[in-house]
């Protein structure tokens, strides 16, 4: 029987990565010299953060993702902080929120102002007060409003309710204390109902982040784990670390059993720690090292061999961090999946760089674009930690469907105070009045705009009323013409069309909410 090599089928083969021009970059900003093995770099689609050096104190850089090119070194800073910064991470659910953590053992969360840092931020919204040492890491819960961890040099790793009234919180609502040495990295699932570390003790743990039980622990001679990942919803878990003759190794681990990896893997000798992003919309991975100018991407499958490896970015630029912008901030009329924003120390640049797939149409790829997480939580604090647990809150990405309000916003709208974390209503009954709202202001404004033009308007078209509009006395003045009439025809469908999308969207998150809110009550 002849041999025949096994093809394996699959959209993302040829996934390429596209950094950035001159132009589009940051340059001139002080990257800090930490030699921490953290991102220093947070993104979202409106903001860029990035941890500067500065002379005392700790400080970080809050910059608009559209103001590339050189950033003027007198930039006002968010500069509260005692010590040095040693991470930032925007919340999810509110592009205007980002906490930061220091070595003064403090975390703060910071209220953005909605055009920018315009002056040096001293005083925080937040200021949490529990770890006795330097504050290494903060994770957002994925799904629950204002639930944020964070870990430091205590080896305690802290949860935090950030709706309460008080401006200085000293008491986390829960204090997970199974660790014997310094977390190096915090992932959780998709619901948010389990958290994986890694630690200086060789050890990979998975607990259960709410009430903090120990599930299960690794501890495997062969590799020594420092970072860990979530592999979306395929009850998996991916580390990068070290083999035992301190070769760059990735392993991958059942969720269920992690007592032998499914699959290890070497790659190289170098020393720099290599840091791991998932995508779960497509199941693709990308491993980059840190000082490394080059990046490793693969993808995963739920069958063996599990990681295929699909190809490597390389470039001359060694990277010291990694931002990644959500989904929800791609450019999909370019097919772009993922973007990091990748931090260049020896250039004082942050570049960002696209991972693009070929695709001939510029219109809207609905096979590579899923539903993916919204800006949107499922629940709100109080109500993860009465126990209860859900999947994010979905939206898509094609254009015209997505709500452009984040969460924040969308309380303004109601009338509600400037944060709905203030709020003690339910995120499901305030989703479910705005949608209403939504729906019933644009009907009243549809029927009183048709009322109005009945009683006293005359048709108007290209903004030029047609009572007053001569006709075209000359062959240039018709194709002008012709030419404003087929640009407003195509405005008037894609109008159309979005309207469409959108009154369908709200329709089906009502039924959602509905459904979600009847299952709850019983």
């Amino acid at each position: 029987m002849t041999w025949r090599p096994q093809y394996r089928s699959s959209k993302f083969r040829h996934v390429f990565g596209k950094a950035a021009t001159k132009e589009s970059c940051y340059d001139g900003v002080p990257i800090t010299r930490s030699v921490q093995d953290n991102n220093f770099c947070a993104v979202n689609p409106r903001f860029l953060a990035v941890i500067t050096e500065c002379a005392g104190g700790g400080a970080f850089l809050v910059l608009s993702v559209h103001h590339t090119g050189k950033v003027d070194p007198h930039h006002p800073r968010v500069s509260g902080h005692r010590g040095n910064v040693l991470d930032v991470k925007w919340n999810p659910f509110n592009d205007y929120c980002i906490a930061s953590c220091s070595e003064d053992g403090t975390v703060k969360v910071w209220e953005i102002p909605p055009h920018g840092v315009l002056k040096n931020l001293t005083v925080p919204w937040k200021e949490l007060q529990g770890h006795s040492r330097r504050v290494g890491l903060i994770e957002w819960h994925p799904t629950a409003n204002n639930i944020l961890f964070s870990t430091a040099y205590d080896y305690q790793v802290m949860i935090w309710n950030l709706d309460c009234p008080e401006q200085v919180i000293k008491n986390p609502v829960r204090t997970i204390s199974h660790h014997t040495d310094v977390v190096l990295s915090m992932s959780f699932n998709t619901d948010g109902s389990l958290l994986a570390t890694t630690c200086k003790d060789k050890k990979v743990r998975l607990m259960e982040p709410r009430s903090g039980n120990l599930l299960q622990e690794a501890n495997c001679k062969t590799h020594k784990a420092s970072k860990v990942l979530f592999l979306g919803n395929m009850k998996m878990l991916f580390t990068t670390g070290t083999s035992r003759w301190n070769d760059r190794q990735i392993a991958l681990w059942d969720q269920d059993d992690l007592s032998v990896p499914l699959l290890q893997e070497n790659l190289d000798g170098s020393s720099g720690v290599l840091f791991p992003f998932y995508d779960p919309d497509t199941h693709m991975l990308y491993v980059a090292g840190k000082g490394d100018g080059n990046m490793r991407y693969y993808e995963i499958s739920s069958e063996k061999p599990y990681i295929h490896y699909l190809t490597e970015y390389r470039s001359h630029l060694p990277q010291k961090g990694m931002g990644v912008m959500p989904k929800r901030g791609l450019d999909v009329s370019s097919c772009e999946v993922f973007r990091f924003y990748k931090l260049v120390t020896i250039k004082s640049l942050i570049e960002p760089l696209s991972m693009i797939v070929p695709r001939r149409s510029e219109s809207y790829q609905e096979d590579i674009y899923p539903m993916t997480a919204g800006n949107q939580p499922a629940l709100t604090a109080e109500e993860w930690l009465s126990g209860i647990d859900k999947g994010p809150v979905l939206m898509s990405l094609k254009p015209g469907s997505q709500v452009a309000e984040s969460y924040s916003e969308m309380s303004k709208g109601l009338g509600h105070s400037v944060d709905t974390r203030r709020s003690q209503s339910r995120p499901g009954m305030l989703q479910l009045a705005y949608i209403q709202d939504q729906l019933g202001t644009k009907d009243g404004r549809e029927d009183g705009s048709h009322t109005a033009d009945d009683r006293s308007r005359t048709p108007v078209t290209n903004g030029e009323d047609l009572a007053l509009c001569s006709p075209p006395r000359t062959e240039n003045e018709l194709r002008l013409k012709f030419h404003k009439q087929q640009e407003e025809i195509r405005r008037l469908r894609e109008l159309l069309n979005q309207r469409d999308v959108r009154v369908k969207q709200l329709e089906l998150e009502i039924k959602n909410l509905k459904n979600s809110q009847s299952q709850s009550s019983l």
